[in-house]
């Protein structure tokens, strides 16, 4: 005979009600946090790649410019008004607790950066470089790093941060001076120093050429031939620039190197057409389509050059004897000594007749 469970589902409420009643309704709250839960899930969007991309703003290329002349890039320009309001200073940048490798490797970098895009700019043109440079570097939209930041897009055939690292700049060696000042600007900025009338500016581009998208930022200040701009909105306040720097800097060399390696598309403005030459005095001038010149020269202008007195170069620089000897090649190849002429006379003993003293005596016969 098997033996068999009976189950009493109601004996707990008769011997313990209340505590049957309590534990009934901790059971069913729990249920409707669950199913609540679940629901609210349920309605939120995924982390996806969309979603992400709107959450921060976009960057664009250094490269996104218009294909105009300088003189019309300069009126785009100045068409786009300065932002009015408060252009509070950055905070100074501090990375004291990077170790040394990580403090030079970063101030290669913005060296290279205030070298390629301000070389030639007054001071305050170098130190308004590093100052975007850095403030990038606080700023979500941007790697975290100095190095990551400069060379940002580098790699891509089109899409750099910053032109140089895109354009073939980084093929040509630095003049030292230019350069060793540019390193001064670049340490002092990682050491905290502030160009203050920069702001919180993250762009920048030469005035001479004319970005898609100077007019969707702030225009905040233009100094020496550059113009700065911040992100409009929240995205340019200084509450946003709370990213922390990483305290991590790749090798320069590295970048530089794959930066060079990859072709880039590069849009260059168009040149101020040359205003055509028309009349110069004792020559002709043939333009075709302002791409190739001929030069005719008239008999009057043939005439004026024949009458023009000719003086040999050893005369108008009063050569030396040594250089008149290298540059006429008045000596027979035959009377020519590696490190000069042979005398002219035979070896021999010299005679009352033929030799003479320096002085010009005759010399006494043996």
């Amino acid at each position: 005979m098997t033996p068999s469970l009976t189950i009493d589902l109601a004996r707990p409420w008769r011997t313990h009600p209340r505590e049957t009643a309590g534990l009934g309704l901790l059971g069913l709250a729990t249920a409707i946090a669950l199913a609540g839960a679940a629901m609210s899930t349920a309605r939120l969007p995924g982390p996806d790649a969309a979603s992400a991309a709107k959450a921060l703003p976009s960057s664009p290329a250094a490269t996104d410019i218009r294909n105009v002349d300088a003189q019309t890039a300069e009126q785009l320009n100045a068409a786009i008004p300065f932002a009015s309001g408060p252009n509070p200073a950055a905070r100074p940048f501090n990375m004291a607790k990077s170790g040394a490798e990580m403090r030079d490797r970063a101030l290669e970098c913005l060296t290279s950066a205030i070298y390629y895009e301000a070389g030639q700019e007054p001071l305050q043109g170098q130190q308004a470089v590093a100052q975007v440079v850095l403030n990038r570097v606080r700023h979500p939209a941007f790697p975290a790093s100095v190095c990551g930041v400069v060379y940002e897009g580098s790699t891509r055939s089109t899409g750099c941060q910053f032109t140089f690292t895109c354009d073939g700049s980084l093929a040509r060696a630095p003049e030292r001076s230019a350069w060793d000042r540019a390193r001064e600007v670049a340490r002092a900025a990682l050491n905290g120093f502030v160009q203050p009338a920069v702001g919180n500016a993250t762009h920048y581009h030469a005035n001479y050429v004319a970005p898609y998208w100077a007019p969707t930022l702030n225009k905040t200040t233009s100094i020496g031939a550059h113009i700065f701009y911040r992100w409009s909105g929240g995205w340019g306040q200084p509450r946003a620039f709370s990213q922390s720097y990483s305290g991590r800097e790749s090798d320069p060399k590295a970048l530089r190197y794959a930066a060079l390696s990859v072709p880039h598309n590069i849009v260059s403005p168009v040149a101020a057409a040359a205003p055509a030459m028309t009349k110069i005095d004792g020559v002709q001038v043939v333009q075709n389509d302002g791409k190739r010149v001929r030069v005719l020269f008239t008999p009057e202008a043939r005439a004026a050059v024949e009458k023009v007195k000719h003086v040999d170069y050893i005369e108008r620089v009063s050569a030396s004897e040594n250089l008149r000897d290298m540059l006429g090649g008045a000596a027979p190849a035959g009377t020519e000594k590696p490190l000069g002429r042979i005398s002219e006379a035979a070896p021999g003993p010299a005679t009352a007749a033929t030799a003479t003293a320096a002085t010009g005596a005759p010399v006494p016969a043996n």
